[in-house]
């Protein structure tokens, strides 16, 4: 459902994104984890099309989304990292605004969108004003929004961020149940308990480059002898000794 082929993106000399080459099947929950810098956003925000790759190929579904940005981005939901929300829109408003980039509408988008918000506990706000939201309120409502229309593909930048435990769960449940259905979610995300928990397959990149992919069981033999959580994986494959080379450094 999601394919990288030779993926790349360059800000003149720098390159963010190093020749990626990734598949991503139906019913996967794949889990993309990296150093802060290390090419994640930018390589969701690519396959969100609202990047154009430097170089390489990205399908949805089957579909060029560079050649046909239209019809690969109505198969896609897209849950950013730093979500804009009109504010002088209710939130009942918006997800109807949502649904109708999408060419949808009517009592089908109606019922959908109630029972989102009654799944986030929005229900009683739906008809306020988004300005009156909370920070934690509006990432709710910007996750209704990528499923509002459905879509067979749904690419999350750091999901939990702002969610209370019960939104969190609630979340989690809804990615379990959304991806054994037959759709297909990939997941950027830094609590990496979640990614263990959660993935079926974890991706690690570093430097714009993937370093290890995998089952939990797979990157453990990526990552050598002593490794077994995934936070001895992800620091065995990134560099695990570099807060201690720092002190080092400050100790000289």
């Amino acid at each position: 459902m999601i394919r990288l082929s030779g993926l790349s993106k360059r800000y003149g000399s720098f390159t963010a994104v190093d020749n990626i080459d990734l598949d991503v099947p139906r019913g996967e929950l794949f889990g993309f984890l990296g150093p802060n810098g290390a090419g994640k956003t930018t390589t969701l925000r690519m396959i969100a099309g609202i990047l154009r790759p430097s170089a390489g190929r990205i399908e949805i579904a089957g579909i060029d989304i560079v050649k046909d940005p239209r019809a690969a981005k109505a198969k896609l939901g897209f849950i950013p990292d730093r979500p804009f929300i009109y504010e002088k829109l209710t939130g009942a408003e918006f997800l109807r605004f949502v649904a109708g980039l999408y060419e949808q509408s009517g009592a089908q988008v109606e019922h959908r969108a109630r029972e989102l918000l009654a799944l986030f506990d929005l229900e009683e706000w739906r008809d306020e004003l988004v300005e009156s939201y909370s920070h934690g309120m509006r990432q709710k409502l910007i996750i209704s929004s990528a499923f509002v229309h459905r879509p067979e593909v749904i690419v999350v930048d750091e999901p939990m961020v702002g969610l209370d435990p019960k939104a969190a769960k609630i979340l989690k449940d809804l990615f379990r149940e959304y991806t054994r259905r037959g759709h297909t979610i990939m997941m950027s995300t830094h609590t990496l308990e979640v990614a263990q928990s959660l993935c079926d397959r974890i991706g690690i990149i570093q430097a714009g480059k993937i370093r290890a992919c995998g089952t939990m069981d797979e990157l453990r033999q990526d990552a050598e002898a002593g490794a077994t959580g995934l936070e001895h994986i992800f620091l065995k494959l990134t560099g695990e000794n570099a807060a201690r080379e720092l002190v080092e450094v400050l100790d000289a």
